[in-house]
């Protein structure tokens, strides 16, 4: 039986509220739309989704890792094999990236039940994230937003078996981005909505129901991509989708999240399921897919992860347009990126382990932890006796902090610390948090955020969060 034995999903906490693109200062309950903030991007989204998904499981059981995004950061450089090291993989496993489509959460989803069926994997990790960027002030800018999910496919104890798939193809240039360009390009909406995405979408319904032998009214739950509200409704109807049974697409919350749009629904629909539904997720892009699940009574076995909800209830308001053209890069610098050859590949090479999989150490003598990783033990001065840890997964407390008012942030001042962690010091930079919420002992969260794009390229570290209460 080859199902979802877990899953994850990450928001970005900032959100953009859609009055501040028209000028309007930002109204309490208004619509707005969540952003990767100027340390965040499709990998650290995701790799946040993942961690959610993997917590309490053992990592050593998986040997696949799929990445779908349309906003991968390289065009020449695996996402899936840097994720992979930053989540603590075994090196023996198959990783690969899906891309260029909206469809490629879900067809990544099916990439991954195949090979588990066909016994390619045991165990295979999809992530499904984007950041995608429209033209400011642009019809499109208001309706995208930023997340993750990731989920874990296998077989035994699922939460939710994969009991079917369905999908046309269609050739329309109805949304793109060609290479190099920043901004998601749209044609005319009516001629996206009339002649692709809703005829698409049916046709993917109609596929499967066919295969399936079911009606549209015997599931349960409903989620649709869509790109906007209105087109939403507009499908659901035509599908004779119950209301009852549709899911909520976040608009107004989160925005349409490209590759990660059709799997955060999929994520809110399993953290409210129960036993014995029907499910059914479709999702559009060049054509369009539909896929059938049946929850089992593991669903309600599996520990409580963090998924759309509790992700939904974190939120920190940007007051001004200013500072989101900003965070993301769209405002004229005086300092152009990428014009040095930026940190040496080898040092990186040769410290990934610290950076990218902030792996500390444990001396086998007398226990204490320790980072960076190093050949003596500071406590007993054993030698060449350690056991690696995964430091990422613990809490720490700061034990002293400065604020930088020079470094260029957009929120300025840049929190730096020192934090304690089990024993182990590590210099770390705090985000999410006020100057007036710091403080000594602060227990802190680990996260994966981008540095800084010194050489043209994104380069990657550990940051620290306050801990969620």
């Amino acid at each position: 039986m080859t199902g979802i034995l877990s899953y994850g999903a990450y928001i970005p906490r900032t959100r953009l509220p859609l009055s501040v693109i028209g000028g309007r200062p930002p109204k309490d309950g208004g619509p707005e739309k969540a952003v990767a903030w100027n340390d965040e991007d499709a990998i650290t989204l995701g790799v946040a989704a993942a961690r959610h998904c993997l917590a309490g499981i053992d990592r050593d059981a998986i040997d696949m890792l799929i990445f779908a995004s349309t906003t991968l950061p390289f065009q020449e450089k695996q996402a899936a094999a840097l994720v992979a090291r930053v989540l603590d993989l075994r090196r023996e496993i198959q990783t690969a990236d899906h891309t260029g489509s909206t469809r490629a959460g879900t067809a990544a989803l099916r990439a991954a039940c195949d090979a588990v069926k066909a016994g390619s994997a045991r165990c295979a990790l999809v992530i499904a994230s984007d950041a995608r960027l429209a033209a400011p002030k642009s019809g499109l800018e208001a309706k995208f937003g930023d997340g993750a999910a990731a989920f874990l496919v296998g077989e035994g104890d699922v939460i939710a078996t994969l009991d079917g798939f369905a999908a046309v193809s269609d050739e329309v240039t109805d949304v793109w981005r060609p290479t190099g360009h920043t901004y998601v390009h749209s044609w005319e909406e009516r001629f996206v909505i009339q002649e692709s995405y809703t005829p698409n979408v049916g046709a993917a319904i109609e596929a499967l129901l066919q295969r399936s032998g079911s009606q549209i009214g015997d599931y349960d739950r409903v989620a649709l991509y869509a790109p906007d509200a209105r087109s939403h409704a507009g499908a659901a109807r035509a599908a004779g989708v119950p209301r009852e049974a549709l899911q909520s697409p976040f608009f107004g919350q989160l925005g349409n999240a490209g590759a990660a749009f059709a799997p955060l629904q999929l994520v809110a629909m399993l953290e409210s399921a129960r036993p014995g539904e029907r499910l059914l997720t479709v999702n559009f892009g060049n054509g369009a897919d539909a896929t059938e699940l049946r929850t089992t009574d593991q669903i309600e076995k599996l520990e409580a992860r963090r998924g759309t909800a509790w992700n939904l209830q974190r939120r920190r308001v940007i007051p001004s347009y200013d500072d989101y053209i900003s965070a993301k890069g769209l405002a004229a610098s005086e300092w152009e990126s990428g014009t040095n050859p930026g940190l040496s590949a080898t040092i990186l090479f040769r410290e990934r382990d610290d950076d990218l999989g902030l792996l500390g150490q444990q001396c086998r003598s007398c226990n204490a932890i320790q980072f960076p990783a190093q050949r003596l033990c500071e406590s007993c001065f054993a030698k060449d006796d350690f056991e690696k840890v995964r430091l990422s997964e613990r809490t720490g407390k700061v034990v002293t902090y400065t604020f930088d008012f020079f470094f260029p942030t957009p929120n300025p001042p840049t929190v730096v610390t020192v934090t304690d962690v089990d024993g182990a010091r590590i210099h770390l930079q705090l985000v999410e948090i006020t100057q007036e919420e710091m403080k000594i002992g602060q227990e802190v969260e680990f996260v994966f955020r981008k540095i800084h794009e010194s050489g043209g390229r994104p380069n990657y570290y550990w940051k620290g969060i306050p801990k969620p209460d």
